[in-house]
């Protein structure tokens, strides 16, 4: 059964492979620009036009941090040099390794300062992370998108508990919709989630096709305060192992 939690570790001293496993990666990225450029050549060209496109500083460090880590990351699980890989997208803008052969899946996601990358083999999966914004007005976000039962529960929630529970739901949701790689051509409410004070993360029901919810593990990650996170990997089997970047050897 996968575990339902993670216990953040050290990183292994060999190289990982995640043999019946999905390995979850955490990374700062507050890090001094300096630090941050000694990243940018082992870009392609196309990731450092897109982040030169950025406007905000602040979101092209992110940015460059995120794709550099990335690579490093799927470097050494395949023991390819990072700036030899190459990416391809599906149509709904979902990334995969365009490496032969290999049966590594990987999924990104950051927010604020915080990256996860969630890597396994021959399986889809999804991962999301968010910063809790509470100026939002989370009901009337929920009404857009949410499927009603889902908008009954949040509605039910205390009120001072909302925001952390909308961002339970949403990261659920999110994880599941990257996983299954359809982009918003997959509503939001067309599935329900498990979600609220005491809830596990589960999927509950997937319209038309209900027998669709048994085939994926949903799973919350416990990351940071003020982030929410949740992990969606399709099947069933595995174990869980969640590893802190080890951001010094990086960053000055």
């Amino acid at each position: 059964m996968m575990l339902s939690r993670c216990g953040w570790m050290p990183p292994p001293d060999r190289r990982p492979w995640p043999d019946g496993a999905v390995h979850v990666w955490r990374a700062r990225l507050d890090w001094p620009d300096a630090s941050a450029v000694a990243l940018e050549p082992i870009l392609s060209g196309d990731e450092r036009e897109r982040i030169a496109r950025l406007h905000f500083q602040r979101d092209r460090r992110r940015s460059l941090i995120s794709r550099g880590l990335l690579r490093t990351l799927l470097g050494r699980y395949l023991d390819m040099p990072p700036e030899a890989l190459a990416f391809g997208y599906s149509p709904y803008g979902k990334p995969a390794l365009a490496v032969p052969d290999t049966p590594l899946r990987f999924n990104v996601s950051h927010s604020g300062e915080l990256l996860l990358i969630a890597v396994t083999l021959e399986r889809a999966l999804g991962v999301d992370v968010e910063e809790i914004r509470r100026d939002m007005e989370v009901l009337e976000i929920a009404a857009r998108f949410f499927s009603p039962s889902e908008r009954d529960r949040l509605a039910s929630v205390p009120e001072v508990l909302r925001h952390d529970a909308f961002f339970d739901c949403w990261t659920r949701k999110e994880a599941y919709i990257k996983a299954k790689g359809d982009g918003l051509s997959l509503p939001l409410d067309q599935f329900d989630v498990a979600f609220g004070p005491g809830l596990p993360a589960r999927l509950l029901a997937t319209r038309p096709d209900q027998a669709e919810a048994r085939r994926w593990w949903l799973r919350e990650l416990d990351v940071a305060e003020g982030y929410k996170a949740a992990l969606a990997v399709e099947g069933a089997g595995l174990t869980l192992a969640c590893w802190d970047w080890p951001t010094a050897r990086y960053a000055g």
